[in-house]
């Protein structure tokens, strides 16, 4: 198994490279409702499947453009509490920042905190020009998160491969 690569760390979490191991968490976070309600269905049933998916998405994602999803685990004791990180998508000109966190951690400012290091991380490590950020029109928390992330409104789309009607937000960096 490979081992995982810390990418940023804030005062309260750890942000990690994820690893086949963390299949069995990837199979909970996935087939809970919330995450079918507001990302989608990924129809995986067996943690077999879902190490699988880890290896041909996130993992796959991260060997070919440097950044992927991540793990978000407390840094006090090592418990995964969601994932958070970057997508990158045909049906986008670049990547978009993503988050879940499990319901037994919300309103803890997981999300937030999670996000706000994947943006620092793509404008002072990373370089990126610009981050994009996706979410449904009724997902009213994750549109609130984005705007205090700094992302604004662009447009709406149906993104691909599904046409789900998505919100499409949009913050350029200045590099100097």
């Amino acid at each position: 198994m490979s081992a995982a690569i810390t990418i940023c760390e804030t005062p309260r979490l750890r942000l990690r490279t994820v690893t086949p191991d963390d299949a069995a968490f990837y199979l909970e976070l996935v087939n809970d409702p919330s995450w079918i309600a507001n990302i989608g269905q990924r129809n995986l049933h067996t943690v077999e499947a879902a190490r699988a998916a880890l290896e041909a998405g996130p993992m796959a994602q991260f060997r070919t453009h440097g950044y992927s999803l991540y793990i978000i685990e407390r840094r006090s004791d090592g418990t995964p509490v969601g994932m958070a990180g970057l997508v990158r998508r045909d049906s986008l000109p670049g990547p978009d920042i993503g988050y879940a966190v499990r319901p037994a951690h919300w309103g803890q400012g997981y999300a937030w905190e999670a996000a706000a290091a994947i943006v620092r991380h793509a404008q002072h490590v990373l370089r990126l020009p610009t981050l994009y950020g996706i979410t449904s029109q009724q997902n009213q928390a994750s549109i609130k998160l984005l705007n205090k992330l700094g992302l604004r409104y662009e447009r709406f789309s149906r993104l691909p491969p599904d046409g789900k009607e998505t919100n499409i937000y949009r913050k350029d960096f200045r590099l100097d």
